[in-house]
């Protein structure tokens, strides 16, 4: 059984209860807080009052409750995910909890920011420590009432039970006096097995008001006297503003203003996602979009080449700031894809080194040495970039979808000349993330519009501005080499990665499987300058290594002539029994359990006429996914038919929504391998909207997706990341099978590439 140091004294806790009149609040830092030490019911009416208050729960007077979520939400069902754990150890009916978005607090919820496939991970005690919590002191207070032992209560469904006695009552009746008690020094949280809500399918809790038009985004927003901005950025990566022409515009129909203006102050110093794409932009604001969109037609706006430019970042860690260099140019893919070559077939630098590899290449029987390629990546969410700002003399509001509200606020404060606790940001409900929305300039540029107009104001971007503004997923290049023995057993393995602007293998890739199965390993890494600005995109640099990886690890097993499931187990095994180094990043028994569950679900082996199967498997974000691809040939054209998914998370929360999102990945990774590329001709984006830039169809999607998941009590790791890099993988070794032709270059389906059919 788990025990949680609540780290909860008298003082802290009543400053937040105080004000919650006769419900019960419980409200802490959940990160700071957590040291681990080892026939439904009618749904009940709302009480006659609600504490709008910052926490995770409240109690109305009827036993009713209220569960915050602490994370912003794009999809991935966190509002439910995350509102079921606590009511888990509350013991609470399900269908008598209400859910709502808690608004930003960090001094309450520290860690509101939905990236990495951590979110569920993080909060897995925390959040079950504030049910837990509550559920103690409801039972104190019962035992203080009844003048039994707390000890002697039980609790089911919102109930206080003792069973001695006979009595009973709702949650409701001791709300007000639980309010009062001091919290616990520590709580014991349930185990697995006990489980009632976690695990147990939920439908999604704002799926109705989706499917009724609420209002739950800030494209929603309406606020008296706000007006409509659009911005105007250079055409090209490497081009500035010189000079403009707001006069021509002003006088057009609804136009209130048109001026220059820069995103963050020179001497500021940015974070991780500060991503400043045009650090100087067109703002054009007027009373409707139409009005602004056609004044933005009509600007006349001088751009101009910008020689090196720089600009000042904190160091990951924090400390002093560092200067970054953008480099001047004007960038092309035919000029990428070529130096990319040229400077991947240098030494690159070493990231691990096992035994010798140099020497086991050269004495090897059979070398088999690939060279795999991926281009830049749009985000494309399904809605538009925008932000409703309203800045006044001592306070700024700022609405938008936002995945990291954290980070962004002090880059808005100091833009605006205001303290942090003078801005408010509003998380709203968003219509995809995908990483792009952890780069929140739109907030800064917002808010400093709205200051300068002195008027609340909509900023959005059109389609074409978000799919030319930058923060891509990077252009990568990977070379592989294996060596096999007289007996094809792998004896050498190398891996040399890098891209525009960076290398894939960071951050501890250099360490993943196949690391730790091979006596001779070597990594290595390179990277090249860009003005182009990448960001997060899902399964960062995963997302490409996860696809190459696994590709040439089937061509290495063809050569080995081994099948391509026990190919990755055998090497698993090795992992196991005998592993190399000590850094290696992943369990090898729980990677063998994925490729054991999709080999056994899908019936590996086993095909119909004219289908074609491949493998891949992967382990990223703390997970581990594998997937098997059944792909058909329509007329020359590949089409996925079905898709065999097998995860370990886990501890799975939400059965149904963990499936959708490994579901939605899964679609997702297969249109980016067929379609997915941006392009540049001298720095120009050349794709601008869905016109050119393919995204996959729904009559392209696999008519069958059948996800399934390791059962185990292994806390939860992420979800919405680990199913999306093995895909690729899974999609070319299925090409490879139907066309008989091995797939270097993403996307597979580019007119510039390979063209099936």
């Amino acid at each position: 059984m788990t025990v949680l140091k609540t780290k909860l004294g008298r003082r802290s806790f009543l400053k937040t209860s105080a004000a919650a009149g006769g419900g019960l609040m419980i409200s802490f830092s959940w990160l700071a807080s957590c040291t681990s030490s080892t026939t439904k019911a009618e749904v009940l009416a709302m009480p006659e009052e609600w504490f709008e208050l910052n926490a995770y729960l409240k109690i109305g007077e009827n036993g009713m409750t209220t569960i915050f979520c602490p994370n912003p939400e794009f999809g991935q069902n966190v509002m439910t995910s995350m509102p079921m754990m606590i009511a888990e150890e509350l013991d609470m009916d399900w269908k008598n909890v209400v859910v709502e978005m808690a608004e930003f607090n960090t001094a309450l919820y520290n860690r509101q920011f939905t990236g990495g496939s951590q979110g569920i991970r993080t909060a897995w005690n925390p959040l079950r420590m504030a049910g837990a919590t509550a559920r103690h002191m409801l039972k104190e207070a019962a035992a203080n009432a009844w003048n039994v032992s707390a000890k002697d209560i039980t609790t089911d469904a919102g109930k206080l039970i003792h069973k001695a006695s006979g009595k009973s009552a709702g949650y409701g009746e001791f709300a007000k006096s639980a309010s009062a008690l001091e919290a616990p020094e520590e709580v014991e949280l349930k185990e697995v097995k006990n489980f009632k809500v976690i695990g147990n399918s939920k439908k999604n809790v704002e799926g109705k008001k989706i499917i009724k038009g609420d209002k739950l985004f800030s494209l929603d927003i309406k606020k008296e006297g706000m007006l409509t901005a659009m911005i105007a950025h250079p055409p090209a990566f490497g081009l500035q503003l010189k000079d403009f022409n707001a006069e021509s515009v002003k006088s057009m129909p609804g136009i209130v203003d048109v001026f220059s203006f820069k995103t963050y102050n020179d001497e500021f110093g940015r974070n991780f996602f500060d991503t400043d794409t045009f650090p100087e932009m067109v703002a054009i604001v007027g009373n409707s979009t139409w009005e602004v969109m056609n004044a933005k037609k009509a600007l006349q706006v001088e751009w101009e080449k910008f020689s090196e430019q720089s600009f000042l970042m904190n160091s990951w860690g924090g400390g002093d700031k560092i200067k970054v260099q953008v480099p001047a140019g004007l960038e092309s893919s035919q000029s990428h894809m070529a130096e990319m070559h040229k400077v991947a077939s240098k030494p690159g630098t070493q990231l691990r080194k096992d035994g010798d590899p140099e020497k086991i290449f050269k004495e090897a029987v059979k070398v088999i040495e690939k060279t795999y390629s991926a281009p830049f990546l749009a985000h494309n969410m399904m809605e538009p970039i925008n932000c409703v700002a309203d800045v006044t003399a001592d306070k700024a509001i700022i609405s938008a979808p936002t995945q990291a509200p954290g980070f962004i606020e002090p880059a808005i404060a100091d833009r605006l000349g205001m303290t942090v606790e003078q801005v408010e940001i509003v998380m709203s409900r968003m219509g995809g993330g995908f990483g792009r929305r952890a780069y929140c300039h739109y907030m800064v540029e917002a808010a400093v519009i709205s200051q300068k107009v002195q008027k609340p104001v909509k900023l959005m971007y059109t389609r074409e501005d978000d799919m030319t503004f930058g923060i891509y997923r990077p252009a990568y290049m990977a070379t592989y080499r294996a060596a096999l023995d007289e007996n094809n057993n792998l004896i050498g393995y190398h891996v040399k990665a890098g891209g525009i602007p960076e290398s894939p293998l960071g951050r501890g890739a250099a360490n993943r499987f196949p690391a730790g199965c091979v006596d001779n390993y070597l990594a290595e890494e390179w990277s090249i300058q860009s003005n182009i600005t990448i960001g997060a995109f899902r399964a960062p640099r995963s997302n490409f290594l996860g696809g190459v990886e696994q590709s040439f690890l089937d061509e290495v097993a063809e050569a080995a002539g081994k099948d391509p499931i026990q190919f990755r187990l055998d090497l698993l095994k090795r992992s196991k029994e005998k592993p190399v180094g000590e850094n290696n990043d992943y369990d090898a028994d729980r990677y063998a359990g994925v490729l054991e569950l999709v080999r056994d679900k899908s019936n590996w082996g086993q095909t119909s006429d004219g289908t074609h199967r491949g493998v891949a498997a992967y382990f990223c974000h703390n997970s581990y996914a594998a997937h098997v691809v059944d792909l058909k040939l329509v007329n020359g054209t590949p089409r996925v038919e079905k898709v065999t998914c097998a995860m370990d998370c886990g501890v799975v929360i939400n059965p149904d929504a963990a499936s959708n999102m490994a579901e939605g990945a899964i679609v997702d990774g297969i249109g980016n391998a067929f379609f997915g590329e941006m392009t540049f001709q001298n720095g120009i984006p050349e794709k601008s909207n869905f016109d050119r830039y393919r995204m996959i169809r729904m009559n392209e999607a696999p008519k069958a997706i059948d996800v399934h998941f390791v059962q185990n009590e292994i806390d939860p790791t992420g979800l919405g990341e680990p199913p999306f890099p093995p895909i690729f993988g899974a999609v070319a070794n299925a090409l490879y099978k139907a066309t008989d032709k091995r797939h270097y270059n993403q996307p597979f389906l580019s007119k510039d590439r390979i063209t099936l059919g």
